[in-house]
């Protein structure tokens, strides 16, 4: 991990922040000398998250209550941000659900729930966040998508089309926004492994629906990695600062792989 502080000045919004990825995706702003506020449904958990960050890396933060679905509410967010800190340079859009379940299955309700948090939301973040930005004729929207924004995911619809829909609307926002020195790309990383999600309910939903071992579920799905380990945060972290830094100051609306060569396309 570097230490070079690329982010310095710079404010940035992550939403899902308060746990998991988003709180790493958090700290790591920080840590690069970023202003942060983190946004979350969870209050007392978002609050806790921007006091350490804020306690650790020495920069300011905010915490604050924000449902992705409700657009209005993230309006208010964003108000707030720029009134603390007179700009908002980079909004990462992490917030998601994931809900399985076969086509004829699955309750619609709980699908169309999916599409509403990870694809609306998204929506509403980039909206939310690009007033500002084209003022300041500058910033970074970054949204956390998939592996399965590449490809098709059986028993998992809700979220591959939640996700293909996430690339299709961060080209589409890269080519609407590029004349505001706006900048739109995606990260897709692999499968968290590690993470809170994995270990505390897929292993044993998956072990469940294929009759095996949780380990054994583990194993299959490391033997799908070319390079034989699951995603970790740090790795998504990379390339999110990357793509938050002037680094990647000619790169727009794409749509980057952090599968560990299990995604290519």
């Amino acid at each position: 991990m570097t230490d070079c502080r690329r982010l310095i000045n710079k404010t940035a919004i992550v939403t899902g922040a308060a746990q998991g990825l988003g709180e790493a995706l958090a700290h790591r702003l920080a840590r690069e000398g970023a202003q942060v506020v983190v946004a979350d449904i969870m209050d007392d958990k978002a609050e806790a998250v921007a006091k350490t960050i804020a306690e650790t890396y020495g920069v300011k933060t905010l915490w604050a209550h924000a449902d992705v679905t409700n657009l209005e509410q993230f309006e208010q967010v964003v108000a707030h941000t720029v009134a603390e800190f007179g700009r908002l340079d980079i909004a990462v859009s992490n917030a998601g659900i994931l809900t399985a379940g076969a086509l004829t299955e699955i309750d619609p309700a709980r699908w169309r729930k999916v599409i509403e948090v990870n694809l609306v939301g998204y929506f509403n973040v980039a909206r939310a966040a690009a007033r500002p930005m084209m003022e300041q004729k500058s910033g970074a929207i970054i949204q956390i998508n998939s592996k399965s924004g590449k490809k098709g995911s059986s028993k998992n619809s809700a979220y591959a089309a939640s996700k293909f829909g996430g690339i299709g609307l961060t080209q589409s926002l890269a080519l609407e926004l590029a004349e505001y020195g706006i900048r739109v790309n995606a990260i897709c990383p692999g499968n968290l492994l590690d993470s809170p999600l994995w270990v505390d309910s897929l292993y044993e939903q998956y072990a469940k629906r294929w009759g095996i071992t949780p380990e054994e579920v583990r194993a299959k799905y490391l033997g799908q990695v070319p390079l034989g380990r699951g995603c970790v945060y740090n790795d998504v972290a990379n390339v999110m600062v990357f793509l938050a830094s002037d680094e990647s100051s000619y790169m727009t609306g794409q749509a980057i792989n952090v599968t560990g060569g299990q995604e290519m396309h």
